[in-house]
């Protein structure tokens, strides 16, 4: 039987290290407990800096890595967080992304990416979420109520980010994309506007169907007609091609254009303005979502609706790591209003 040696193992005569130098060695040769080598390997962890510098010398000198995986073995944590997202959210919200890295590696965690063609192909991807075992989940994406029953039964924290359900109690952080839309409308119709037209996001898309609910019921409450709503997918073809068939369908141009996002209302004031020769906004308004960066360019100039990023991916982040450490909790949904940007490229009434 082999027992463990009294001495630590030093590199190999060619300087390479051994490939099976634990903890154990390390605190052998730094002459600490193996709980302190722990400590000083764990981020956040009390730890004097006159013991971390004594381990972390005896650790390079020995070639030592922690061995995450073996420690989430022991534990029955991983440290590994899954981010379900769409490519059109990931295409156009890379600071989401950013953020929650950010976020999650300031707490010692580390993120798994899993991306979507569209929301609803999230099925595909649950079966690979489970196989790695991840202490929790932010789902930037839509689940419905069974899908997010599995994760309770299998005691998986989750978050939705900027999505929500509305017959069942889940954790959230949402930007309250109706109560925007709604200002937007109010803002536009303050303005004399009459004849409103909608390019809305893809079918699948949570957060587009609730900027046209809000829209749609605003103006329903001004006694305002309703509007002509076209199909778009969120891409800037979609919004030259959004303004050419409300034109078609309604016979000229609307007095103004709710666009589902930043990218189709570029599109559609680029049509505007170089196909059509309809001066934006003197003749046409036109107003987006989301206040990417592009919407602030001096062309564009955008009126949107501008998201509090930084704000909603900290409170995900905090609250997924709550919930892993405490996951018994009440669900609790934390809910942030989007910045109103004038921007230039429509016509607004006075705030109510």
């Amino acid at each position: 039987m082999t027992t463990r040696p009294k001495t630590p193992r030093a590199a190999d005569q060619a300087g390479k290290p051994h490939v099976n130098v634990t903890s154990y060695d390390v605190a052998l040769l730094a002459g600490v407990s193996q709980s302190a080598v722990s400590r000083c390997f764990k981020e956040g962890a009390a730890v004097s800096d006159k013991m971390r510098a004594r381990v972390m010398k005896a650790a390079d000198e020995l070639g030592y890595t922690p061995n995450l995986i073996a420690r989430s073995l022991i534990t029955r944590r991983s440290n590994l967080v899954a981010i379900l997202i769409s490519n059109l959210t990931n295409l156009y919200y890379p600071e989401v992304l950013s953020e929650l890295s950010q976020q999650f590696a300031a707490n010692g965690m580390r993120i798994l990416l899993f991306t979507l063609p569209h929301e609803g192909d999230i099925d595909r991807v649950l079966a690979q979420v489970w196989e790695y075992q991840v202490a929790g989940v932010i789902a930037a994406a839509r689940l419905t109520p069974k899908q997010v029953a599995e994760f309770e039964r299998r005691r998986i924290p989750l978050v939705m980010y900027n999505r929500t359900l509305r017959d069942k109690a889940v954790n959230a952080v949402v930007c309250d994309q109706i109560e925007g839309a709604r200002t937007l409308v109010s803002r536009l119709a303050a303005a004399g506007h009459k004849r409103f037209a909608i390019i809305d996001g893809p079918g699948d898309s949570v957060v587009g169907q609730e900027r046209t609910r809000g829209a749609v019921e605003r103006l329903a409450e001004l006694k305002l007609r309703a509007p002509v709503i076209v199909a778009g997918n969120y891409d800037y073809e979609s919004g030259v091609n959004g303004l050419r068939e409300i034109i078609a369908q309604m016979g000229r141009a609307p007095d103004a254009i709710i666009c589902g996002n930043d990218v189709m209302a570029i599109g559609c004031v680029d049509a505007a303005r170089h196909e059509f020769r309809i001066a934006v906004p003197a003749k046409l308004s036109v107003a987006g979502f989301d206040g990417v960066e592009p919407s602030t360019w001096m062309s564009y100039n955008l009126t949107t609706l501008r998201q509090p990023v930084q704000k909603m991916t900290q409170a995900a982040a905090g609250l997924l790591t709550s919930l892993i450490d405490n996951p018994d909790g009440a669900p609790e949904k934390r809910s942030f209003s989007a910045q109103f940007i004038e921007g230039g490229t429509a016509r607004l009434g006075p705030p109510a």
